[in-house]
């Protein structure tokens, strides 16, 4: 990495203010470092280059006139394909929608523009976000920077990827399953999915559709400072997304890592997910960190009310339903993914569209029976502790695919899991709206970095916040982004 693309966000907003580094020589460092690396991990789709060195030299006569300047003024940043960003394409990982250019900004980007962000391009992410690897016939697989054969974990692969690679220092992500904190595990990096309801998101034509399952927006960062700031900025009440609240407090006030007084139960694998040694291995080595920063730390034997196996099934059906509902919204304006246009769907894609118009209404409804005892659990232990704490993903990494179709395995440790996305730890918390962080804590043999992920009570985001910033204080990753070397890679 150059020195600029080495800057977190925070450091080149500041070397930005204090006219060291100018929007211009940012926006391009970072051109240059997508242009240079790329090619090894796809992390980044569609590059807006035009109108990001548009956007830079007005930034830079801002700078210039002396202008009041936004906490990310002149920061490149990147996009999920999945979200609008207005004027740049975004094919959503889809052949159907591959040269669709949309007329409006997703309000979360919108808020990080406004705060003087610029973006840079759209990042890779599955066909429609519906799987925890990121691969699709449009754009073929992400890779982590960290070994360039294993996947890049989904549906936000791509940003993180483009985070740890030095692209950009932020990138935006959302996580209706673990679309965060997977990819943010694979690729080294830090992510909060924030309680649901603090980042608003305004949904077209359904203003409630994120409800099931709950669906967060966040930035993907390689420092617990920057993510806080990118979902301070992105955080308020907004009237067209009924579940957003306005957020009392600034996560940026947390960062002081100090534990004292908080308790954190450990669970290996949160009552039954068949987790690998060696990552388990990972997790439990960092536990010591949080003691001293003065928590208290237990193990516990905590059990969710339902086999690992049927709360992932529970979780694809709404999934499902969600996907059906898009299906509909997509026929209504002449598009059939099911008729004219199965042919260039991903199967598994079709699969869910087709169980989600299978489920009746009522069935649909009584899966919130089983999701109220997931959240009674986790509320009964948060009575007894601040934090639970137990690994993002089950298995050290996956191979990428031959056939731009990567999915995980099918079994873990002997146990049957999902492939689409059984093999993480990260759904039940989308299921009861937590606040839930990925930090990295080490890597694995081979070489993929393994993530610890840190969950609260609903609306207590400040706690993870809190512990994510006391691990990177003592056991920091910084220093492994400079151990990639994507130029050799993608020669």
């Amino acid at each position: 990495m150059s020195e600029t693309t080495e800057l977190s966000a925070t450091g080149l907003a500041a070397a930005v203010r204090r006219r060291e580094v100018s929007p211009v020589e940012a926006v391009r460092a970072a051109l240059d470092r997508i242009e240079k690396t790329n090619p090894a991990v796809n992390a980044f789709v569609t590059v807006c280059a035009e109108r990001a060195l548009e956007r830079a030299a007005a930034a830079e006569r801002a700078v210039t006139a002396g202008a009041e300047l936004g906490p990310l003024h002149g920061v490149p940043i990147g996009v999920k394909d999945l979200d609008p960003v207005a004027g740049v394409r975004t094919g959503r990982g889809s052949l159907v929608f591959a040269e669709d250019v949309p007329q409006e900004t997703v309000l979360c980007v919108e808020r990080l523009e406004e705060a003087g962000a610029i973006v840079v391009g759209k990042t890779n992410t599955p066909e429609f976000g519906f799987k925890a690897t990121t691969d699709s016939a449009l754009h073929g697989p992400a890779s982590t920077p960290f070994n360039p054969a294993m996947n890049a974990g989904g549906s936000s692969g791509g940003s993180a990827a483009a985070v740890a690679a030095g692209m950009v220092p932020l990138a935006q992500g959302s996580d209706g399953g673990g679309s965060l904190r997977v990819p943010a595990a694979f690729c080294g990096v830090f992510a909060l999915m924030p309680s649901f309801g603090r980042v608003p998101v305004p949904a077209r034509p359904n203003a409630f559709r994120r409800l099931n399952p709950m669906i967060c927006y966040a930035p993907l960062a390689r420092t617990v400072a920057d993510a806080a700031l990118g979902v301070d900025l992105m955080s308020g009440a907004h009237p067209y997304d009924p579940y957003s609240f306005p957020s009392a407090g600034r996560l940026t006030e947390e960062l002081h890592g100090d534990l004292t007084g908080l308790t954190v139960a450990y669970s290996p694998d949160l009552g039954g997910y068949p987790v690998e040694p060696e990552v388990e291995a990972a997790v439990r080595a960092a536990l010591p960190a949080l003691r001293d920063a003065g928590a208290t730390v237990e193990e516990v034997d905590f059990r969710l009310p339902l086999p690992h196996a049927e709360l992932t099934t529970t979780w694809r059906r709404y999934l499902s339903v969600a996907h059906a509902e898009s299906a509909a919204i997509s026929r209504e304006n002449g598009i059939d993914l099911l008729g004219d246009y199965a042919g260039s769907i991903d199967r598994g894609y079709l699969d869910s569209i087709r169980v989600g118009d299978a489920l009746g209404a009522v069935e649909f409804r009584l899966e919130d029976l089983k999701r109220t005892r997931v959240l009674y659990a986790f509320e009964e232990l948060f009575d007894r502790y601040s934090l639970v704490v137990s690994p993002v993903n089950c298995v050290s990494g996956i191979p990428n695919s031959d056939g731009r179709d990567t999915v995980g395995p099918s079994s873990v440790e002997g146990q049957a899991v999902d492939p689409f996305v059984g093999w993480s730890l990260t759904s039940p918390f989308n299921l009861i709206g937590s606040p839930a962080a990925s930090v990295p804590v080490g890597r694995a043999a081979n070489g993929v970095p393994v993530g610890l992920q840190i969950a609260a009570r609903r609306r207590e985001d400040a706690l993870v916040i809190r512990a994510s910033a006391a691990l990177e204080a003592r056991l920091p990753w910084a220093a492994s982004y400079r151990d990639l070397d994507l130029d050799a890679a993608a020669a």
